[in-house]
């Protein structure tokens, strides 16, 4: 699920844990004390679900089993910019329209940071639909089975068993103990890299409520005798997911408590984390990952129980979750702004198209520089100074760029005046000459005199991707279409 209509803040606790487990007010303002802005409970039409998954495309669908999954998960865009997850459900899985809705509202009404929150639904003829916040940094199952770049780092995964606590003792708080199907595929990652239980499985995907995998070896011991999900299951599931996280791939549970049992814990741990862990950490996972897996549901602990267990072994508390995850810091899925034609010819290194629009704005973007020559020529002091400037101009406007270098250069070292647009100018002349690292501090230069200006970064990308530093000069680039957008706005 993914990008949220408001920004919530980074992980909320810092290397001053404290002992006690934080209540669930805390966890709806962020742990921070103050409220967030969460997006109001709406109920959407099919129109426009349809119009935010491109008519329910395949190419926007991002559940587990694609197109052959029961209830259909697609990736969304509200009207409002706003990411969404669309959940479709089967169309017989809820007839009775009316006990949906009141499902979907209950949820609905629930808000922590600790849950990709369900901020709609749309319930017309046969359909039936949830929409959640958009989560852009996919599953811990991808990020704990299939990872590319990097394993998931211990401290990452003690987190994410945390925050998934504080998440289900949360939802129990608020009277919905109940989660169909907890595993790795239902804990997502928001832009920030931090640990989101989906809302998803707070709701039944039926009436019925037969909702587990049909994979017998993970399901609680009691589904298999009664066919219910309880409170007491769900903690059965949390100890599948502690031994995912331990092991880096699913164990059954049988097998792990063999394991367990044989005070081979060690067996466990995913090799990838060798060295990264202590024992006593290790140990700890284990114990609270058997006390889970107890047969008899009485037996296994609370969500309270838990929290408090995890709190304690946390590690590196004070690191953003997005740098322990590898993971860029938000820019997934934000659409980059267009790039202006100047941003354009600089990505291109199209440096007659630079010149033009060089030539075009002439000095109106230095502030003061005009009253400041005027009064200059109304004195008649540093006459060759200016005049200097002027040539270079003459110079600059005929493409004759090694004169305008020594013309603009007479004028910087006379040091009387600074003008931003003759750094520039001098900038683009270096380029014309094949010298991109002159002309590199020139427009640095330019930014330090008007820090401001985003012609500044523009010729400092063009630059930077002259000398074939491609990733700076990719953000350079964003960073002067960005700071141009906010003084169009101002």
């Amino acid at each position: 699920m993914g990008a949220r209509c408001s920004k919530f803040s980074i992980c909320w606790f810092h290397s001053h844990l404290k002992a006690s487990v934080l209540e669930s007010s805390d966890l709806e303002n962020g742990g921070k004390g103050e409220k967030n802005t969460w997006p109001s409970f709406t109920e959407f039409s099919l129109e426009q679900l349809k119009a935010a998954t491109s008519g329910f495309s395949s190419d926007n669908i991002v559940s587990e089993h694609g197109e052959k999954a029961p209830n259909v998960v697609f990736k969304g865009k509200l009207d409002n910019d706003c990411w969404v997850a669309v959940k479709r459900f089967n169309k017989f899985a809820w007839p009775d329209s009316r006990q949906f809705l009141e499902e979907a509202k209950a949820v609905g009404s629930l808000r922590s940071e600790r849950l990709a929150n369900l901020i709609g639904c749309c319930c017309e003829g046969d359909e039936r639909l949830l929409v959640a916040e958009f989560m852009p940094n996919e599953t811990l199952a991808k990020h704990l089975f299939h990872w590319e770049n990097q394993p998931m780092k211990w401290a990452m995964r003690l987190r994410v068993a945390f925050y998934l606590a504080q998440a289900l003792e949360y939802c129990s708080s608020k009277g919905r103990a109940l989660y169909h199907d907890l595993n790795a595929y239902r804990i997502l990652f928001d832009d920030d890299g931090n640990p989101r239980l989906s809302c998803f499985g707070l709701m039944k995907n039926s009436r019925d409520g037969k909702s587990y995998s049909t994979n017998l070896a993970f399901t609680p011991p009691e589904y298999l005798r009664t066919g219910r999900v309880t409170p007491e299951s769900v903690v059965y599931s949390f100890g599948t997911l502690l031994l995912d996280l331990m092991s880096g791939k699913h164990i059954p549970p049988s097998h792990a408590l063999d394991l367990i049992r044989g005070k081979n814990f060690l067996m466990l741990m995913d090799s990838a984390l060798e060295g990264h862990f202590s024992n006593d950490d290790g140990t700890e996972l284990v114990r609270l990952a058997s006390r889970c897996l107890q047969y008899e549901a009485r037996e296994r602990p609370n969500a309270k129980s838990l929290v408090t267990s995890l709190m304690s072994v946390q590690k590196e508390a004070e690191v953003p979750s997005y740098v322990l995850m590898g993971i860029p810091h938000g820019t997934a899925l934000k659409q980059p702004l267009p790039l202006t034609p100047f941003g354009e010819a600089c990505m291109r290194i199209d440096l007659t198209a630079i010149h033009e629009i060089l030539e075009k704005m002439g000095y109106k973007d230095d502030e003061g520089i005009a009253n400041e020559l005027s009064f200059q020529m109304w004195t008649g002091q540093m006459q060759e100074t200016l005049n200097s400037k002027k040539h270079g101009d003459t110079a600059f406007r005929a493409k004759d760029f090694a004169t305008a270098i020594d013309c603009y250069t007479q004028f910087i070292d006379g040091g009387t005046i600074v003008s931003p647009t003759v750094y520039a100018r001098r900038c683009l002349s270096y380029l014309m000459n094949d010298k991109p690292q002159q002309a590199l501090g020139d427009a640095m230069q330019a930014q330090v005199v008007s820090p401001q200006w985003p012609t500044a970064l523009y010729l400092q990308a063009a630059c930077l991707f002259s000398l074939g530093m491609e990733t700076d000069a990719q953000e350079t680039l964003k960073d002067g279409t960005n700071m141009e957008a906010n003084r169009a706005k101002n």
